[in-house]
């Protein structure tokens, strides 16, 4: 059972406007699977679908930019997690520093503008965090990129359900 389908199934008691707003806002799932939640399975119209799904991936954002440092620094007063984020840290300001000393902002709207895994809003505000980006910045470059990936999830969806319909003529 795929991960929508479960949460469509945990979800199922909920109004499915609600259930949107919530797969969009987890961090497994984001928008990629809630626009397509949307329109295949509670047959929303794309733009009910894609403002819903933006709008419950941009829930997070605001609380993640604000305390990911202070739950950081609490945590780092234990060994476990201090090893953890020094190696996090390193680990990402070597893979991707480049790309964000050379792009700056525009390199964080196309990291959470990819709808690939590991990539969105959640990953946006790991982003900013590690690379010092301050709150006035991170939110409207990743809320520019939760935007665009809307937009390319829900003309993929679009298009896959159309091709459905034509071959399948559901």
């Amino acid at each position: 059972m795929s991960v929508e389908n479960l949460l469509v199934e945990m979800l199922a008691s909920v109004p499915h406007w609600l259930a949107v707003l919530v797969i969009g806002s987890l961090p497994i799932s984001e928008l990629r699977g809630a626009i397509p939640v949307a329109m295949g399975i509670y047959g929303m119209r794309p733009i009910e679908a894609y403002f819903l799904s933006v709008l419950g991936n941009l829930i997070p954002v605001v609380p993640l930019l604000l305390f990911l440092e202070p739950v950081s620094v609490y945590l780092r007063r234990y060994r476990m997690f201090d090893q953890f984020f020094t190696w996090l840290f390193s680990r990402t300001r070597q893979n991707h520093s480049e790309s964000f000393e050379k792009y700056g902002l525009l390199a964080l709207i196309i990291f959470v503008a990819i709808p690939l895994p590991a990539t969105g809003a959640w990953s946006g505000c790991a982003a900013a965090f590690v690379f010092g980006i301050r709150f006035r910045h991170s939110l409207p470059a990743i809320a520019a990129g939760v935007m665009i990936a809307g937009i390319i999830v829900t003309a993929v969806t679009m298009t896959g359900l159309g091709l459905v319909e034509l071959i399948f003529g559901a």
